[in-house]
């Protein structure tokens, strides 16, 4: 009897579940786009190439530089953050390619220093001896190196230390002195303006990446090939 009488309860249920709008499947997440100054870009025959090695400060100035020196260079960057010296390392190969470079503008370092589990991701005496395996490296391609110092750490920086770019510039100037590789002072550039950058950070505003643009493209522009 008890059977019965809960058939119709059932049914109900039944109908009801049957009848309830389903829920629409979770739509993927579209990937996330690369950032504007990691996209390929064509070269423009007859001009110079130039290719920027360095981290996300440099993705900052990128465009602007590549805006800059429009008519004059075809400006190409690696397609991702440089991080590191250790990342270098395993990438620099697959970032020249097979192509022909007029000019490689290049930095590491802001990475190196940074602190992980409480110490630089990359020591100072290891830091001088990568960076002298990616010169040679590097000149192997018959480019034009030019060396871009590292930025300014300042205070209150999360896993930095203020000024310890000074330490692995200095590491860079004697690898740089050796290899006969001229410098783009950057540092001094940026802290003749330190309104361009961000406060407690290491990164800059992008009034202030076009500050630094206007120092590299220069630089690039006097080393490029004569016509």
């Amino acid at each position: 009897m008890k059977a019965i009488l809960l058939l119709p309860v059932l049914l109900s249920a039944s109908v009801l579940a049957a009848e309830a709008p389903k829920k629409a499947p979770a739509k993927a997440k579209a990937p996330a786009k690369p950032h504007p100054s990691l996209v390929k870009v064509e070269d423009v025959p007859g001009l110079p190439r130039v290719l920027i090695i360095g981290d996300s400060i440099s993705m900052g100035y990128t465009l602007d530089v590549r805006e800059m020196l429009k008519g004059k260079a075809n400006v190409h960057r690696i397609p991702t953050n440089g991080g590191p010296t250790i990342r270098g390392i395993e990438s620099i190969k697959d970032w020249l390619g097979t192509s022909k470079w007029d000019v490689i503008h290049f930095n590491w370092g802001l990475h190196d220093l940074k602190y992980i589990n409480d110490k630089p991701q990359v020591s100072l005496a290891d830091y001088e001896k990568n960076l002298t395996e990616l010169v040679k490296t590097m000149q192997a391609t018959g480019a034009k190196l030019i060396w871009c110092n590292t930025t300014h750490v300042p205070a209150g920086v999360s896993g930095r230390i203020e000024g310890d770019e000074t330490k692995y510039n200095e590491a860079a100037s004697r690898v740089m002195t050796a290899a006969g590789i001229p410098t783009d002072d950057l540092r001094a550039h940026a802290l003749a303006k330190p309104e361009a950058q961000l406060p407690a950070n290491v990164h800059y505003s992008p009034e202030g990446s076009r500050y630094l643009a206007e120092k590299v493209s220069a630089v690039i522009a006097e080393n490029l090939p004569k016509k």
